[in-house]
């Protein structure tokens, strides 16, 4: 018995390293990609314009304020005046992206006890309570992911078409595309990519459990076998 407990504990460390390293993979993205979706949320460059009338100054858009920045380094930003005041456009914005931080670090709070590196329920209840935490980790960061993508792709979808409209004459200037939105869509992939990871970390670790169930009924019926064959 003590045989087949050591060969159970040392196949159960074998399974759990590809585990534990996609699970560590996983939290290190994730984190990242949470940090990366709260800089998009602060950073002003939203969207940037610039005038031929103006060269030496440029304006930029974002969530919370509007700034502008000359060519000599100086940048002076001010803050939305009223919050019943602003375009839908960024009321959605505003409300997605507090909603897929909110999200994401609700995630990394479930996600952080389901590690295999945690010491605590060892047993067979406890690995499967790891792996369900893990799991929800992980369907929270992609949900997390998506509430990210779909205010960054929106603002983005709705400047591609402001900036195409024929109606509007050539010489007024357009908003363009800004840092803090192709930072948003890397915060939004990195997120799905991180709860699909924290996932298969869990497939890995699911057959982990059952080798030793299955040992102890093989010897159970070997010891079973000898007993009768002793007795015959």
């Amino acid at each position: 018995m003590d045989l087949l407990n050591v060969e159970a504990g040392e196949a159960r460390r074998r399974m759990d390293s590809p585990a534990c390293v996609l699970e560590l993979l996983g939290l290190l993205v994730y984190v990242g990609a949470w940090l990366c979706a709260l800089g998009s949320t602060i950073l002003p460059q939203w969207l940037t314009k610039s005038t031929s009338l103006l060269p030496t100054e440029s304006y930029d858009l974002g969530l919370w304020e509007t700034c502008v920045v000359q060519d000599i380094g100086g940048m002076e930003c001010r803050s939305y005046d009223s919050l019943l005041g602003l375009s839908s456009d960024l009321k959605l914005a505003r409300i997605s992206m507090c909603t897929a931080l909110a999200v994401g670090l609700l995630g990394i709070v479930v996600a952080v006890p389901g590690l295999h590196l945690i010491n605590s329920c060892k047993n067979y209840e406890g690995h499967r309570t790891k792996r369900t935490l893990t799991i929800t980790g992980g369907v929270l960061g992609m949900m997390s992911g998506v509430l990210c993508l779909v205010p960054v792709s929106y603002i983005a979808h709705l400047a591609v078409m402001h900036f195409y409209d024929e109606k509007v004459p050539e010489v007024v200037p357009r908003w363009e595309f800004g840092d803090a939105l192709f930072c948003g869509w890397a915060a939004g992939f990195l997120l799905v990519v991180a709860g699909l990871i924290m996932v298969t970390s869990t497939w890995c670790s699911q057959a982990e459990h059952h080798p030793a169930p299955q040992r102890r009924c093989h010897a159970k019926r070997d010891r079973d076998l000898r007993k009768r064959s002793e007795y015959v």
